[in-house]
């Protein structure tokens, strides 16, 4: 403990004080304590993906040590890339996934827009309820949309089950509500002066929204589609439930499908299949982090 002498005209106090260097020492060496094992929790399994994918079958079934490769071999990436099978899975996962987060930025972004600086009656009300819809989770949504769907392609003779398109309508239940709510608190947190100004220049709503909102907004837009974009490439029930023909399957539904025989698992192939279906979403974030982290923090703070 160090001391302080301090003198207001009287006699001599000292006053103890606990040294600032000594706690944040502590502090840095509590916070690479958990970042270590952040480190570790995180990254063990896609290297335990990534060292059972160079394994042969042979070597995986002789149950020899798991984390290490004694014959590396890239005959599972040669397999499923040469496979017309599993480029199909993935071709129907980036039309669905780039898709789905078409429309819903066509949705979320006039609506977040509408919620967050027009405001109306019920408008705080509204916002609230679109979040809670998000809440809903899908376990539980699945059922009555397979419903309505049925009743429709009953009626209609439109053929929606059992057809990849049919995951064009299902996802932005999911993706809407969120995205709406990440774009209501950046576009709050844009200074009102901005519109004001436009409105005053004689633009109209849509204008602001175009020429003003979207380009300061940029941050938030970014977050909102690396999100229903990630959302749609990974959701893995509502695919399940709505497509069973092969080549109507997305990526992680095929994967799981064809790999997985019975009581059989091809694990090095499995393993591969779950890394090349990573990796799209991984190099998005990889360049446009910086931008997520921006616009998912950008409604802590007005003004």
């Amino acid at each position: 403990m160090s001391t302080l002498a301090i003198d207001k005209g009287g006699p001599t106090r000292k006053v103890k004080y606990r040294s600032m260097s000594r706690d944040r020492a502590w502090a840095l060496r509590w916070s690479y304590f958990f970042l270590v094992l952040f480190a570790i929790f995180s990254l063990t399994p896609p290297i335990y993906m990534l060292i059972t994918s160079l394994k042969s079958s042979a070597e995986i079934s002789a149950a020899t040590n798991p984390w290490w490769v004694f014959h590396p071999t890239l005959s599972n990436y040669v397999e499923l890339l040469s496979s017309n099978q599993f480029l199909r899975f993935f071709w129907n996962s980036a039309i669905v996934s780039i898709v789905v987060v078409t429309i819903t930025m066509l949705i979320s972004i006039p609506a977040a827009f509408a919620l967050a600086r027009m405001k109306f009656w019920g408008s705080t009300t509204l916002a609230t309820g679109v979040f809670l819809t998000y809440l809903i989770p899908d376990s539980l949504l699945f059922i009555p949309l397979f419903k309505m769907l049925a009743v429709f392609q009953d009626l209609t003779g439109i053929t929606l089950l059992n057809r990849w398109y049919v995951l064009l309508f299902i996802y932005p239940t999911l993706t809407v509500p969120f995205c709406t709510w990440i774009m209501i608190g950046y576009f709050a947190s844009i200074p009102k002066e901005l519109d004001e100004a436009a409105l005053i220049d004689g633009a109209s709503w849509l204008q602001t929204l175009t020429r003003i909102f979207i380009p300061v907004a940029l941050p938030g837009l970014i977050a909102a589609t690396i999100f229903a974009f990630t959302v749609s490439w990974a959701q893995f029930l509502y695919p399940l439930v709505f497509t069973t023909s092969i080549d109507q399957l997305v990526l992680p539904v095929g994967i799981t499908t064809t790999l997985i025989k019975g009581d059989v698992f091809n694990w090095g192939q499995i393993m591969t299949g779950a890394l090349l279906g990573a990796a799209p979403p991984l190099i998005i974030y990889a360049f446009l982090m910086d931008y997520y982290i921006a616009g998912l923090t950008a409604g802590a703070t007005k003004g």
